[in-house]
């Protein structure tokens, strides 16, 4: 089989959905060239109040009031309390000092807003005709960030999907997918779930289904085999969207 979109999926994606707007402004916002993670830029803030005020990994930015650093819909990659983390090449350096506005604008509908700070789960067997049925086979597995423990409504140690190309949205390269397993067995499918995280038969879970395999298939992992209490790690992960059906 291949990747299955639910209901709630493609209805999300047909709808405009409705996503909180983010807004801070203040003198405490400086600008870094290449100092993040692999040598992304970071927008600096002194007060460390990006994460109270909200700003989360898959944010789309703008940035008005600096002298220099004007951007406009750039994605965050990686956020602290102290600093936001976006592509190189979109700052040049500046201190703090000017009034700067940061916003982070209304989205909706896009497949990495509705399954932002996700999480996945493996199972054994087959995978169901669609991701609205319940699931099926042995729990092997929880997919999360680096295998920290997920809470659903809660973005710590959620997955992200990266900014698509040629119709393929994958994993977030700079995170690591891993989980510690649960039961042991061979890996057959699994099930991406948003940050709410229904599980069970639903019409309106936000969620997809894909096979596993080493090498190919939709979630490709270190290995298919699950052991109780050991990590596996998960390579790559995509969903691609066809041109024509």
């Amino acid at each position: 089989m291949t990747t299955e979109l639910s209901t709630g999926i493609r209805n999300g994606m047909l709808t405009k959905n409705s996503y909180p707007i983010r807004l801070i402004t203040g003198i405490t916002y400086a600008f870094e060239d290449g100092s993040g993670a692999g040598g992304t830029d970071r927008i600096t803030d002194s007060d460390n109040g990006l994460v109270t005020a909200g700003y989360q990994v898959g944010d789309y930015i703008s940035v008005a009031g600096s002298t220099t650093n004007n951007v406009s819909n750039v994605k965050v990659s990686a956020v602290a309390a102290g600093y936001l983390e976006i592509p190189a090449g979109s700052l040049v350096a500046e201190v703090a000092g000017d009034q700067v506005i940061i916003g982070a604008g209304a989205g909706g509908g896009s497949l990495d807003e509705m399954l932002r700070d996700g999480v996945i789960e493996v199972y054994t067997g087959t995978q169901p005709a669609t991701s609205d049925l319940a699931e099926s086979g042995t729990k092997l597995l929880r997919i999360t960030l680096s295998s920290g423990a997920f809470t659903p409504g809660s973005p710590t140690n959620g997955l992200n999907l990266a900014t698509a190309a040629s119709g393929i949205a994958s994993k977030e390269s700079g995170e690591t997918w891993s989980g510690v397993g649960l039961a042991a067995g061979t890996a057959g499918w699994f099930r991406y779930y948003s940050n709410a995280y229904i599980t069970g038969a639903s019409s309106t879970a936000e969620r997809f289904d894909g096979v596993c395999g080493v090498g190919s298939g939709e979630l490709r992992m270190s290995s298919l085999t699950v052991a109780v209490g050991a990590t596996t790690t998960v390579d790559s992960g995509s969903i691609t969207l066809p041109a024509s059906s």
